[in-house]
């Protein structure tokens, strides 16, 4: 049998549908709103099915316990510090392990926004969970909708929601792309960023992380967009950029600082980082 809610101490908000019809009819909260939100902790024999799916997308944070979902006719184990996206319109099931029930964070959206949100998290029925690299945030968020909810629902209250939504559905999309402790990518990424003022090979790299040159490239490109030694310079840009706002420096000495010893050369990539040059970038007035 199907255990909703009900638990000790839960928290939980449901906007009424007519009130959610009017929001999704206003210029900004049509674009994404909460529809429900809440905490339910250790929940003991949660369980709730949808054959049809639902008309909102779910999002679950697992802060404690443990539990499982079904999506797409394949059931995931949903542990702490890790999100579980179920997406509108397709049939799942979720519930809480029988010996350690865990404790969520939750909340459904809807809005005309929601897909370009989920692609970016690289969400659907075959990658439904995120692991967190800053879980307190995400709970922080959440904590912030279930509080707002709870003292009105009102145009402006969900107004103020869908902002956080929206930053909670993007902080996951940057969790998702962004490597893990420890993992090569990341452990390249800390190199690169400790290595600003001198050159790198990508051989190299590739050898004292672990993997081949060719994969390196490959993780690089899936989480920046570009190559190692692109995100390299970039790295190498914004310290001088950094350099040319908050110090006297000159351009040459700023060169040396990045790790390239022949100005010119330095001033040509950053005129084409940049569209212009490190004295003219100098003299914009800023801020």
């Amino acid at each position: 049998m199907e255990r909703r809610e009900g638990f000790e101490h839960q928290r939980l908000c449901v906007v009424p549908r007519p009130v959610v019809a009017e929001a999704l009819a206003r210029p900004v909260t049509r674009r994404l709103v909460v529809t429900d939100a809440g905490w339910f902790p250790r929940a003991e024999g949660h369980l709730r099915t949808r054959p049809q799916g639902a008309e909102e997308a779910v999002v679950i944070l697992c802060v404690g316990g443990g539990g499982w979902v079904d999506l797409g006719g394949t059931r995931v184990r949903v542990t702490p510090s890790t999100v579980a996206l179920i997406p509108p319109g397709v049939p799942h099931a979720y519930g809480a392990d029988a010996g350690d029930p865990w404790t969520i964070w939750w909340c459904h959206v809807r809005g005309g926004d929601l897909a370009d949100l989920w692609a970016a998290i690289g969400a659907g029925p075959d990658r439904p969970l995120v692991s967190l690299r800053s879980p307190d945030r995400a709970t922080a968020l959440l904590d912030e909708i279930v509080s707002a909810l709870e003292r009105d629902q009102s145009p402006a209250r969900l107004l103020a929601v869908s902002g956080m939504a929206w930053r909670l559905l993007t902080q996951l999309a940057v969790d998702r792309r962004l490597p893990e402790h420890g993992a090569p990518l990341e452990r390249a990424m800390r190199y690169l960023e400790e290595r600003v003022d001198g050159d790198v090979r990508v051989s190299d790299l590739a050898r004292l992380v672990g993997v081949s040159p060719s994969h390196l490239g490959a993780l690089f490109r899936e989480a920046t967009g570009g190559g190692v030694l692109a995100h390299h310079t970039g790295l190498r840009m914004a310290r001088a950029r950094q350099l040319l706002d908050t110090t006297a420096l000159p351009v040459a000495e700023v060169a040396r600082e990045v790790g390239y010893p022949d100005p010119l050369y330095f001033s040509r990539q950053f005129r084409r980082v940049h569209g212009l040059s490190p004295t003219a970038y100098r003299a914009q007035r800023k801020g």
